[in-house]
């Protein structure tokens, strides 16, 4: 097992553990009729949930020897990909009050996308479209939460 992987997962369940308790400041609601809080906490347990589950399977992995904490595989991501995703998610907050959230959704997703090395065009196109418009639909269909509209007023 790498320790900058192990590091990885550490730092993401933080981040969860982080976004859980800030979002507790804000008033939660229900689901029905949720409060500024309720969106943020809930990314946050899913995120401290993923990172779990990827710290267990750092742990349980084998090498070919079958020794365990020992991964074969691709080396860890370069710095620079970490930075442009960084980068990327910085833009896309910016970005949230002037393009509006469907709009900065699919950009954010597309950059990310691009950045993880996806270069097919029907996936680069299909993917950050179906998580706009779902999220989209979600949100502001069905669980009626205002979301910037931004210039384009979605």
């Amino acid at each position: 097992m790498r320790r900058d992987e192990l590091i990885e997962g550490a730092v993401l369940f933080l981040c969860g553990g982080v976004t859980v308790v800030l979002s507790l400041r804000m008033p939660i609601g229900t689901f029905r009729m949720a409060g500024s809080g309720l969106f943020p906490l809930c990314l946050g347990i899913i995120l401290m949930l993923l990172a779990l589950l990827y710290l267990a399977n750092l742990l349980l992995q084998r090498d070919a020897k079958g020794h365990p904490g020992q991964t074969a595989g691709p080396a860890p991501r370069a710095a620079g990909q970490m930075l442009l995703f960084f980068g990327a998610s910085a833009l896309g907050v910016l970005g949230l009050n002037i393009l509006g959230y469907p709009l900065t959704a699919f950009l954010l997703m597309l950059l990310l996308l691009r950045i993880l090395g996806i270069r097919r065009p029907v996936l680069l196109v299909a993917l950050p479209l179906l998580a706009a418009a779902g999220s989209y639909l979600l949100f502001v269909q069905f669980l009626k939460i205002p979301l910037p509209k931004g210039l384009i007023g979605l």
